[in-house]
């Protein structure tokens, strides 16, 4: 019961947003409106980018709140959000991922790995960084990325 009447004294807490994020929209974002639905595809990472985006999409940063969903069809998206290098094995389901996406569609690179291969550079079993294989509109550093900013990246292209 203590616990209920400190719910009922203080009522809702939570943290105001933290402002809108600086620079503007790619111009194919304005076309999607004020939602995004986002496809994950794994093209060969080590996860660290997948715990991270765990996290963003977690109860603690829950970027849902601005108007991003993860879908499991690449039919249903808008963005498709590509974590680590292109191996041999994932060049032909990522493109093909890419071409299965409705237009207008947009692609984000999330991490070194994804940008430039990082510590994978040069590895017998890698073809190269996602712009290599298909076009990336937008592009996020890290190694991994902090969940943070990921979803800054994701509130520039919901516009919110």
């Amino acid at each position: 019961m203590a616990l209920w009447r400190k719910i009922r004294r203080h009522g809702t807490v939570a943290e105001p947003a933290p402002p809108r994020p600086e620079g503007g929209r790619p111009p194919a974002a304005k076309a999607l409106g004020g939602s995004i639905q986002v496809r994950h595809v794994d093209a060969g990472s080590c996860n660290g980018c997948e715990v991270e985006i765990a996290s963003a999409f977690g109860p603690v940063y829950d970027v849902e709140r601005y108007g991003v969903r993860l879908v499991a069809s690449p039919r249903h998206a808008d963005v498709l959000l590509v974590t680590g290098p292109v191996t041999r094995n994932m060049a032909e389901p990522l493109r093909r991922t890419y071409e299965a996406l409705p237009g207008p569609k947009l692609v984000l690179a999330l991490g070194d790995c994804a940008r430039n291969c990082g510590l994978f550079a040069g590895a017998y079993g890698v073809i190269g960084p996602v712009s290599d294989v298909i076009p990336v509109d937008l592009e996020l550093s890290g190694c991994p990325p902090r969940p943070e900013a990921i979803v800054e990246a994701l509130r520039k292209l919901t516009g919110r």
